[in-house]
């Protein structure tokens, strides 16, 4: 007599990160990622993300002239935009985003929705209990990722390709590592994303209705510092 033994599925491994940061095996999935994000085993820093298929995290700290200032950059002009107009919100960094559809979730440097996105639907503000407001989810207008380091592959293919699927509107890039200084507004077609044309440097943005420039100048002690212009 014979009998047919039937193998388990093998169990994930916890993840270890660095020594800092453990990532239960009972994370497997969209949902399980996003209880394990607010419980009481998620760490307060760091970038945690789930990328479709990959579970990212990045305990690297954010450099100052290259990131932090190039997003503060970003946030001035975009938010000094949609406060005057009344556009909708713009949503700084550390503010989680999920998207069942894409299997993502991730916190964009910048999210910007429109009021008629939040009233159609497309997007909702998730409450947890005791915490208030702390997790967007659905489909915003515009993003907006600073490449650093540790994050190329994320940011130049993964979240590329995932906001797509998400139907993010409108991708911003921007990469000024090694002195250079990139800034793409990438737009979405029936195809994918393409890059907006841009004349003498000058991009327009659909979502945000005016022409954006990334310039490089320098503050009085000689250090690098970014500004984005605007203009009609």
């Amino acid at each position: 007599m014979s009998a047919t033994l039937s193998k388990k599925p093998p169990k994930r491994p916890e993840v270890f990160v660095q020594g800092q940061v453990i990532i239960p095996a009972w994370v497997k999935d969209l949902d399980s990622f996003r209880r394990w994000r607010f419980s009481a085993e998620a760490p307060d820093g760091g970038d945690f993300a789930l990328l479709d298929s990959y579970l990212w995290v990045d305990l690297t700290r954010e450099e100052f002239l290259t990131h932090n200032q190039v997003k503060a950059a970003c946030d001035f002009a975009i938010m000094s935009i949609v406060m005057a107009a009344s556009l909708g919100r713009y949503v700084p960094d550390r503010m989680i985003f999920t998207n069942a559809e894409a299997n993502l979730n991730t916190e964009p440097d910048g999210l910007f929705f429109a009021w008629e996105t939040l009233r159609g639907g497309r997007l909702r503000l998730v409450q947890r209990e005791g915490q208030g407001v702390m997790e967007l989810e659905g489909s915003a207008d515009l993003v907006l990722e600073i490449v650093s380091k540790t994050s190329v592959r994320k940011d130049t293919v993964l979240l590329r390709d995932l906001y797509f699927k998400a139907g993010i509107q409108e991708y911003w890039l921007v990469d000024v590592r090694d002195g250079a200084v990139r800034f793409e507004i990438l737009q979405r077609t029936q195809e994918g994303y393409v890059a907006a044309p841009a004349t003498d440097g000058w991009m327009a943005s659909k979502v945000l209705g005016k022409k954006f420039q990334l310039q490089k100048k320098s503050d009085p002690l000689g250090h690098a510092q970014f500004v984005v212009a605007v203009k009609e």
